[in-house]
């Protein structure tokens, strides 16, 4: 069950922020030697260590509390983790209802399940680990949420030999994900953000189209992604603070899915079983603030009003007027602030620099004093 939250938020932050952050060249640089059998796994991982203990300090230096590992061990916010589970492979691609895939030439892979759902190993505790040794704050994990599982294929994404019956599914689904949380939390972890873009796809009109092609009632979807959500944190520890993350698409600052939180709203508050919601309002294509009056007094959410999508940096008094305006549907008490999404959320990153991401990741912090002073 969600925690019962109040005016102490301790994680998630006042000034909190999604999770990636802009590769560094010696990264890319190792990953592209690796890929091409120029070093090994392990000195690819010795120069994301020693970037990773570079970073935290830069970015404890802009105020934020949650401490990542900027993500820098992945090429994408979602395959690197997935793939290391038994029956997932990555196929084909999804269609968008931006001009993104015109603007950056591609859309995001497909996860398609080809066998038995097996959690194999920890996929992130040593990442974790590691992450902990680096930093006196709290570190944050990020994973994908278990529907980057299902939506992209449907029915027609898994095998029908190892899954006749989808119920199956999605308890083996969510057993992979007890697994890992469960080697996370022994490994210290009390942190946890599942990166959901289903559930916001579910907003737009294409996207749900999309679904009714492939066999699935848009109006359930969301309450069978509660459902699976809610068993993959069955039982898990009172301590151990879990929120989700909505997205539309974040590649090289291109979006794939538009539409406001209204068709999901209802579901995704009441009967989603985590404790707060990073959700993205950083322009129109998020819609206003009105699906909030849905949002439970034990839950907090996080506005991501700071885009990362566009290095200008929004006035301060424009982003405390629309804290002020959600705070009609929310108490500001049960309110934080965060950049819209990652920086990052693939290697190739977003179009601005790294001191354009650093200025954003300020202004969330100088803000949030300002309006929880």
């Amino acid at each position: 069950m969600s925690k019962a939250a109040t005016a102490a938020l301790d994680p998630p932050f006042r000034a909190d922020h999604v999770g990636s952050l802009l590769r560094p060249p010696e990264v890319l640089d190792a990953r592209q030697r690796a890929a091409a059998g120029d070093i090994t796994a392990l000195e690819k991982r010795a120069v994301e260590d020693a970037a990773i203990a570079a970073m935290v300090p830069r970015l404890e230096a802009t105020g934020i509390r949650s401490i990542t590992d900027g993500e820098f061990r992945r090429a994408w916010f979602h395959l690197d983790f997935l793939q290391e589970l038994a029956g997932i492979t990555v196929t084909g691609a999804i269609a968008s209802s931006s001009d993104s895939q015109q603007t950056v030439g591609m859309a995001p892979p497909r996860i398609t399940v080809t066998g038995k759902l097996r959690h194999r190993h920890p996929i992130q505790a040593d990442d974790y680990r590691f992450l902990a040794g680096c930093t006196q704050r709290h570190p944050k994990v990020c994973i994908p949420s278990p529907t980057m599982a299902h939506f992209r294929g449907g029915r027609a994404g898994i095998d029908i030999e190892s899954y006749p019956d989808l119920d199956e599914f999605f308890e083996d689904l969510a057993q992979c994900y007890r697994d890992e949380i469960a080697t996370l939390y022994g490994a210290g972890c009390r942190y946890v953000q599942m990166d959901d873009t289903n559930l916001a796809y579910l907003c737009d009109p294409q996207m749900r189209q999309g679904a009714v092609d492939r066999g699935d009632d848009p109006d359930e979807l969301p309450r069978t992604y509660a459902a699976l959500i809610n068993s993959a944190l069955r039982d898990r520890p009172a301590d151990l603070t879990v929120a989700v993350h909505l997205c539309r698409g974040n590649f090289k600052s291109a979006w794939f899915a538009s539409g406001g939180y209204e068709p999901v709203a209802e579901v995704l508050f009441n009967e989603l079983e985590v404790d707060a919601y990073f959700l993205e309002y950083d322009d129109e294509r998020s819609g206003d603030f009105s699906p909030l009056r849905f949002v439970p007094g034990n839950k907090t959410v996080v506005l991501g009003l700071v885009t990362t999508k566009r290095p200008e940096l929004e006035p301060a008094d424009d982003l405390l007027a629309r804290i002020e305006e959600a705070s009609a549907y929310v108490d500001a008490d049960r309110l934080c602030l965060s950049p819209q999404c990652g920086f990052s959320s693939t290697l190739h990153g977003n179009l601005i620099t790294p001191d354009d991401q650093w200025a954003k990741l300020a202004l969330v912090v100088q803000v949030a004093r300002r309006a929880w002073m």
